[in-house]
């Protein structure tokens, strides 16, 4: 199975997202929290800048503008990546250990 390497920054996180995976499920998955609500790509709650790595949408028409695009954000709730990609996201966290 194909992977692509994410980093998230400026916490300097990084996991592995495996094919086909969301981006924000490939952060939970990694035990890394980012901003999220609607997880349909139109609330924006989960907006975020990114290096411009490739990424492919799971619904016809992300709530982007074109300018928004065009400086590369994502929206990661419904963004497969499709190459290593850097996302900037300050709000991210690692979420605690589970407990046994």
């Amino acid at each position: 199975m194909t992977t692509h390497r994410v980093r998230i920054l400026p916490k300097e996180f990084a996991f592995d997202a495996q094919e086909g995976e969301t981006l924000l499920r490939a952060a939970e998955r990694a035990g890394i929290r980012m901003p999220s609500s609607c997880r349909n790509g139109t609330c924006r709650t989960c907006l975020c800048g990114s290096d411009g790595g490739p990424v492919r949408y799971l619904v016809e028409w992300p709530g982007l503008s074109f300018d928004e695009r065009q400086a590369y954000d994502v929206l990661p709730c419904v963004a497969v990546a499709e190459g290593d990609i850097t996302l900037i996201a300050p709000a991210a966290r690692r979420l605690p250990p589970l407990q046994p």
